[in-house]
């Protein structure tokens, strides 16, 4: 079940119920990716006592976008929206459906009983919610939905009905329910029975909390209380919150303070005292949550003057790669300093391979550069799929260093990889874009590219920027070799024009929304290319499949013959990048047998390749640069091109918060 899910406290902070659903759905708004169906469940009763309306929980729940449900919630004729709340949880969530088809009935929160005793909403999967059900189904428990998060609702309330104390908690309660859970969650509860209180939990799905008083906190950081140990009870610190929330995005327009959650803490708060639980204590635990500062403004994630969060991005990479270079680069005398790697550099200079695993876009960018990390370290490099990486039980050596390559650092499968390869002894590098996420925290050292917060579901500044730093770590590794050294200084200088070359190819914008004029109405494109540029081909053909539902396939134009060719003739649209470096004969070669075959390629070549110009119907011309920066310069013309396409058919170019969990 993907989602996106936000919850609102207000601990004696006066809040109308219209102020209270109006922050949830604009931290909705925030973290709204397909968005299948939306819902919002908050205090009933219309008193002016908060402990009274506590005692009911209403629920809205609506099919579609969270615009639906904004109007739904208007059309609501027994809530008074102007009801003033001293002490009010509210907690909302817009869905990317895989656990029962978009409907209200299977929307979040999802609800204990018909009297919305409990209701939960959640993120992750539930692995083994069928036995769940069939256990809660034996013991006369009815379900509704076709969700896996229906049987955490339901367990909750079978724990609190079985109690053995009536003095139990919230916390005690959702501690002793997570124990019965299987697979990936990140959850917040709201109970009648304990009003005014929220707990939340996470194992392998992120999660953090915004924090926000009008007084000056007590301290920096929450301790962890253990269940069972050998230490003294600490009281939790009175934090008197307002806002509890999550994702950057959603969350910086109330806060920039937050705390972010580790697996199988238990955050609670009561009375307006957050308090993080554990069960027991393990090595390495940390014995307390720092309050981190969140270095992002709120106008960083506006739109501004751009019709999307995806297309701003795109505009950004001139800015965007200058930051990931920023203070590591030194054009002058041609270093490159990675701070988060000092300690480790030479540890890395003495492995055996180097093994890059990551997912989607973040794997394009390690396949991209494996070819001169190969060249500038002279180690076997190894690109590996998270998935494919864990399915296959890949041996790994503890003289390996495994890379983390994952724009939000919160990838699930890049995660249990890197927990893998923990565990067999190799040295861990984290690649994120995201301070304090899961990755950074738990890699050994590591690289924050700087891209700055990239809210459009289609990723594109983090894949260039990801490009830069595995291109500048490259360049580290060699900087003691006097052979690399011309090699060294030409890439270095390549990385000082990079930005002005990004800006040129951006200038291609309008000629592109052209071309996708012509395109956005066909089922089907092929993107070939070969060497640097196979990568490209991979990524470009992503996006378009990604964000305008059209299938695009990324071939090796060495193994044209091999099949693909097959598929070409005068009506199948095929794209073809063709740069001036060691592979151009053989694209050459590739082109000729398209041609041949009466195919029609648009072609993404040097604007000084005057031959293959010449000799094609239809080229779209980029700077030249360095070989192995190429490729950034030649993928934005698909990233435009794929954003294109899909505003001509018709799609809403897709936004998300990366941390997609709301607390």
């Amino acid at each position: 079940m993907c989602l996106r899910i936000f919850a609102y406290l207000n601990y004696h902070v006066p809040r109308s119920r219209r102020e209270i659903l109006e922050i949830l759905l604009k931290g909705l708004q925030r973290l709204e990716y397909r968005g299948y169906d939306s819902a919002v469940g908050i205090d009933g009763g219309n008193n002016k006592d908060w402990e009274s309306n506590a005692k009911s929980i209403h629920l809205i729940k609506q099919r579609g976008k969270v615009k639906v449900l904004d109007e739904e919630i208007n059309k609501q004729q027994d809530i008074d929206l102007d009801v003033e709340f001293d002490v009010h949880l509210g907690i909302a969530h817009t869905r990317w459906a895989t656990h029962g088809v978009p409907s209200p009935v299977n929307s979040h929160p999802q609800r204990s009983d018909k009297h919305n005793e409990f209701i939960v909403i959640h993120n992750g999967i539930i692995t083994n919610y069928k036995d769940l059900r069939k256990f809660l189904e034996s013991k006369g428990y009815e379900f509704e939905s076709e969700t896996d998060t229906e049987t955490i609702a339901k367990l909750v309330k079978y724990m609190y009905d079985n109690r053995e104390n009536n003095d139990i908690s919230f916390a005690t309660l959702v501690e002793q329910v997570t124990q019965q859970l299987e697979g990936a969650f990140a959850l917040v509860f709201k109970s009648i029975h304990f009003p005014g209180e929220a707990v939340g939990t996470r194992r392998g799905s992120p999660m953090l909390i915004g924090v926000k008083s009008d007084h000056k906190l007590s301290t920096d950081h929450i301790p962890v209380l253990y269940r069972s140990c050998e230490i003294v009870s600490v009281d939790s610190a009175p934090l008197n919150l307002s806002h509890f929330c999550v994702p950057h995005s959603a969350v910086i327009e109330h806060t920039n303070r937050v705390i972010f959650l580790e697996d199988d803490d238990i955050a609670a708060v009561t009375e307006g005292r957050l308090s993080i639980h554990r069960i027991k204590r393990t090595a390495g635990d940390h014995p307390a949550r720092a309050i981190q500062t969140l270095q992002m403004e709120l106008q960083q994630i506006m739109k501004g003057n751009f019709s999307s969060f995806m297309q701003k991005e795109i505009f950004e990479q001139p800015e965007s790669v200058v930051n990931t270079m920023r203070g590591r680069v030194n054009f002058d005398d041609n270093t490159v300093t990675l701070g988060g790697l000092k300690d480790h550099i030479k540890e890395i200079q003495r492995c055996r391979r180097l093994i890059l695993i990551a997912c989607g876009t973040s794997y394009h960018a390690g396949v991209a550069t494996r070819q001169v990390l190969e060249e500038l370290t002279e180690l076997p490099v190894m690109v590996e799929l998270a998935s494919d990486f864990l399915d296959r039980n890949t041996p790994v050596f503890r003289d390996d260093v495994c890379f983390f390559i994952s724009q939000s650092g919160e990838t699930a499968d890049s995660l249990l990889a890197l927990r893998y390869c923990k565990e067999q002894g190799a040295l861990t590098v984290g690649i994120t874009n995201t301070v304090g996420s899961s990755i950074s925290r738990e890699t050994d050292c590591g690289v924050h590219i700087n891209a700055g917060p990239e809210i459009g579901v289609a990723s594109t500044k983090a894949y260039s920027s990801q490009f830069v730093a595995l291109i500048m770590f490259a360049l580290l590794m060699c900087d003691d070799r006097i052979s690399m050294q011309p090699r060294r200084r030409e890439i270095i200088q390549g990385l000082r024009v990079l930005p002005d070359l990004i800006k040129e190819v951006l200038s291609l914008d309008e000629e592109i929304q052209k071309l996708a004029a012509e395109l956005y109405q066909q089922k089907s494109v092929l993107i070939m290319g070969r060497g640097y540029h196979y990568a490209t081909c991979l990524e470009g053909a992503l996006k378009i499949k990604e964000i305008t539902y059209m299938h695009s396939e990324g071939i090796l134009a060495g193994e044209l013959k091999h099949g693909p060719l097959a598929l070409i003739d005068k009506l199948m649209p095929v794209i073809m990048i063709i740069m001036r470096d060691h592979t151009y004969i053989k694209c050459q070669n590739a082109l000729q047998q398209v041609v041949a075959r009466q195919g029609r390629p648009i072609v993404i070549c040097d604007k000084d390749d005057y031959e293959t110009i010449k000799n094609s119907s239809r080229t779209i011309k980029v700077p030249h640069c360095v070989d192995c920066l190429q490729g950034i310069l030649s993928v934005i013309p698909l990233q435009l091109l794929s954003f294109h396409l899909a505003v001509l058919r018709g799609y809403d170019v897709r936004e998300r918060t990366h941390l997609n969990m709301v607390f």
